[in-house]
């Protein structure tokens, strides 16, 4: 049995950090992973035959979006002054 599974990532400060999150998370996609982003939002979908792999995969998936994002907001705000 293959379960498949799609997570979206909309974030509150702007569609280009969901691209800029998106596009860091993207050379890490296993084959059958893929990456689209559209109108400010990023959807990543994959499947797997293992739940215990699937739950691993989402819980680095979101660990490393959310690392993404705290370093392009430290970014954006060394570039800004």
């Amino acid at each position: 049995m293959r379960i498949r599974t799609t997570i979206t990532i909309k974030s509150s400060q702007a569609s280009q950090m969901v691209e800029k999150v998106a596009l860091s998370l993207a050379p890490d996609n296993l084959s059958g992973m893929s990456t689209e982003t559209a109108e400010g939002l990023a959807t990543i979908s994959f499947s797997t035959e293992k739940i215990t792999t699937l739950i691993s995969t989402v819980d680095d998936l979101l660990m490393n979006a959310r690392i993404a994002e705290e370093v392009l907001e430290k970014v954006d705000k060394r570039t800004q002054r």
